[in-house]
């Protein structure tokens, strides 16, 4: 038996140490063994990592690195990886181990694997390497693993804005970086405090919240991993019971224009105004705010007489809180092609064309006679007539909730010696004057129409005078009563609505 045994440790003569190449080495082997390696040239002890050599020597190269990420509840940009690897039996006996990921240069250590590697970046494929450490130095890098993201919680939403309604806010917000897993909802919480509400999209509905309160609101994101840190608070928000309605702002109409120069074979007369720009859209109300209201005047129209002149006054703007309706446009005169600027004029007796309109609105008519535009908000005023051609009506203007009742309609133009004007346009456009020097008629008071054009002079005396523009109105109506009101509207409540009518300057408030 003895001498078995002595047989297979093959006694090296150094000290009776076994020898061998690397695969003789003991089958069996306790901790403590030593083995002289003849195929590595270094004498080897068993460890209870295995073999290692026992002479002074840098520790083997790990190998097998295997990376696998843990985003489990990790914060945004905080990302884990777990990396395991074999020890290198090549070297020393190691005493500790350093892994480093690409890119960043995010290291950890340890002495056994696997090692854990934290504040990685969200959404970003890493790989990484190993190095021993021993006493006696380090070894080189192993092989770098196959890449693998990191993942983590979401970053933060940003609450972008809040829309408060009747007991109710809406909620828009950015959803930011996903973590690298894709959100799968968002919780939001008001303060002070009613439920806290979940979302799939932006914008979210807020309900039950109590009117006159004021809130703001904090929200977060939710993936695989985990639930994102708060957002930013959000600006304060009071929904109120809101009160729905429409409202309609029409601007002063346009002057009518008149005669300036004798031309006997011609008889020149002055074009209509244009009815002012119209505005009518729906409206939210909110309770204890104070809307303004700034009703604009119409424009003037010229005096005839004399050689030359300038068109007839604009229309002054209407404004509702900040809705501005623009001015209708003076007629030129029978000698003028200017126009307007909040809508054309109608255009004069020299063939040229009223102004061009800068709202929208259609354009008066081209001079001999044509008739002036139908707006889309107000309309263009009546060409002038002369000699030989037909007058220009006044172009209709529109309606509002579809009640045939009609606004800022453009004056009629002047007619020709011995003729008849033509006839102001729908809603409220003034009549142009006869061709006997006859005064254009003044647009309907409150309508925002068009002042009349003068009729042809046949001497250069003439003293006639273009029709003024009708002030501009802003009717209001709303599903609710208004808690008061400056400027003595006129107050209507037809099929339970409350209609107000402002021919002044003044306010409302719900």
């Amino acid at each position: 038996m003895e001498g078995s045994i002595m047989a297979d440790l093959r006694a090296s003569g150094l000290g009776g140490v076994p020898k061998g190449a690397t695969a003789d080495r003991p089958s069996s082997p306790s901790v403590g063994d030593v083995f002289y390696n003849g195929d590595l040239g270094y004498m080897e002890m068993y460890t209870a990592q295995g073999w290692f050599a026992a002479t002074p020597i840098n520790p083997g190269i790990p190998t097998s690195v295997v990376a696998t990420n843990s985003g489990s509840s990790r914060a945004f940009n905080n990302g884990r990886a777990s990396v395991a690897f074999n020890v290198g039996t090549d070297g020393g006996l190691p005493t500790s181990f350093t892994v480093t990921s690409s890119p960043g240069s995010y290291t950890a250590s340890g002495s056994t694997s696997p090692i854990l590697v934290t504040g990685l970046q969200s959404n970003t494929a890493y790989t990484y390497t190993v190095t021993a450490t021993n006493n006696f130095g380090t070894s080189l890098g192993s092989s770098a693993s196959s890449a693998v993201t990191a993942t983590t919680v979401p970053q933060a939403p940003s609450i972008t804005s809040v829309t408060p309604g009747n007991a109710e806010v809406s909620i828009a917000f950015s959803a930011n970086a996903t973590g690298g897993s894709s959100i799968t909802g968002y919780t939001i919480t008001s303060s002070p405090a009613t439920t806290t509400q979940t979302a799939s999209s932006s914008p979210y509905t807020f309900t039950g919240l109590t009117n006159a309160t004021s809130y703001t609101f904090t929200m977060t994101a939710t993936n695989a991993n985990g639930t994102s840190a708060a957002s930013s608070t959000s600006s304060s928000a009071t929904p109120q019971n809101l009160i729905s309605g429409d409202i309609l702002v029409v601007a002063g109409g346009g002057g009518g224009g008149a005669t300036v120069r004798n031309q006997p074979s011609r008889n020149p007369a002055g074009a209509g105004g244009a009815g002012g720009y119209l505005e009518q859209s729906a409206r939210l109300f909110y309770p204890g705010t104070t809307y303004s209201i700034q009703i604009g005047g119409g424009g003037s129209g010229t005096t005839g007489g004399g050689s030359s002149g300038t068109r007839a006054a604009n229309g002054v703007n209407t404004v509702f809180d900040t809705v501005t309706a623009i001015g209708g446009g003076g007629g030129a005169n029978g000698d003028l092609g200017s126009g307007a600027n909040g809508g054309s004029g109608g255009g004069s007796a020299d063939n040229q064309a009223g102004g061009s309109a800068t709202q929208g609105n259609s354009g008066g008519a081209t001079g001999y006679g044509n008739a002036g535009g139908v707006g889309n908000t107000g309309g263009g005023g009546g060409g002038a007539g002369e000699s030989g051609f037909a007058t220009g009506n006044g172009g209709s203007g529109k309606s509002w909730f579809g009640n045939n009742t009609y606004y800022a309609g453009g004056g009629g133009g002047g007619g020709t010696y011995n003729g008849s004007g033509g006839t102001g346009g729908q809603g409220g456009g003034g009549n142009g004057g006869s061709g006997s020097n006859s005064s254009g008629s003044n647009g309907t008071a409150n309508t925002g129409g068009g002042g009349g054009g003068t009729g042809s002079a046949p001497t250069q005396s003439t003293n006639s005078v273009g029709g003024n523009g009708a002030s501009g109105v802003v009717i209001i109506r709303a599903n609710a009563a208004a808690a008061s009101t400056t400027g003595s509207p006129s107050v209507t409540t037809p099929s339970g609505y409350y209609v107000y009518q402002f021919n002044n300057t003044g306010s409302i408030t719900f």
